[in-house]
């Protein structure tokens, strides 16, 4: 069996089942585990650069509006999050 290249492969069909899996996936656990969110956000975030690194090497249209739908997913939860996160109370 001969090594399949990266290049020989649309990089739309290698990284759209990981960028969905963190679309529905993240919107699973922000929803669900409201204690976690930090590190969600975090994890959100490196799946978009390592589709913003597909994107640049190989770019597409369909690729671009994956990234953002899931660029504006985060930034509708960062944006809940900072807008409604329990402030402290001052004494």
């Amino acid at each position: 069996m001969p090594f399949v290249h990266i290049e020989s492969v649309e990089m739309l069909s290698v990284l759209s089942l990981p960028l969905l899996f963190a679309m529905i996936g993240g919107g699973w656990a922000y929803l669900y585990r409201p204690e976690r969110r930090t590190a969600l956000m975090f994890v959100l975030l490196l799946f978009l650069l390592l589709g913003v690194w597909g994107y640049r090497q190989q770019s597409s249209a369909e690729l671009l509006g994956l990234l953002g739908m899931l660029a504006i997913g985060i930034f509708a939860m960062l944006l809940h999050t900072l807008l409604y996160a329990p402030q402290p109370e001052h004494q």
